[in-house]
C-alpha cells in the first residue's frame, strides 16, 4: 500500500503559477503509475496528467497541455505538477492518484488505487 498527501494548493491570479506536490510513504513509489486528476464545483474528477513508473512518459489533458507539466523524484517518493499560465476554468480540488496496473501510464480514474485528499487550487480572474 501507499499512502498520498497533497500540497502547495493556494489562491493565485489568472496567469500565474503553482507547483503541486504529491508525497508518498509506505511502499516504493517507482512501483506505481502516477496521475493528477482535479474536480471542480458541481463536475465530476477529471483526468489532468500521468507519468509514467520512472518519469520518461507522460500524458495530458488537452485542456492543459503546454501548461502544465508532471514530473517525480522517487528517491523523494513524490509527484509533482507545474502548473503555469494558470486560468480560472483551472479551479478545482487537485488529487493525485497511485495505479498499480500494467500500463505505461494510465488516464483512467477507475485504474487508481490509492488517493491522496486533495488540495485546492483557486484561480482568480
Amino acid at each position: 500500500q501507499v499512502q498520498l498527501v497533497e500540497s502547495g494548493g493556494g489562491l493565485v491570479q489568472a496567469g500565474g503559477s503553482l507547483r503541486l506536490s504529491c508525497a508518498a510513504s509506505g511502499r516504493a513509489l517507482s512501483t506505481y503509475v502516477m496521475g493528477w486528476f482535479r474536480q471542480a464545483p458541481g463536475k465530476t474528477r477529471e483526468f489532468v496528467a500521468t507519468i509514467s513508473t520512472g518519469g520518461s512518459f507522460t500524458t495530458y489533458a488537452d485542456s492543459v497541455k503546454g501548461r502544465y507539466t508532471i514530473s517525480r523524484d522517487n528517491s523523494k517518493k513524490t509527484v509533482y505538477l507545474q502548473m503555469n499560465n494558470l486560468k480560472p476554468e483551472d479551479t478545482a480540488v487537485y488529487y493525485c492518484g497511485a495505479s498499480s496496473g500494467l500500463d505505461i501510464v494510465d488516464t483512467r480514474e477507475s485504474r487508481y488505487a490509492y488517493w491522496g485528499q486533495g488540495t485546492q487550487v483557486t484561480v482568480s480572474s
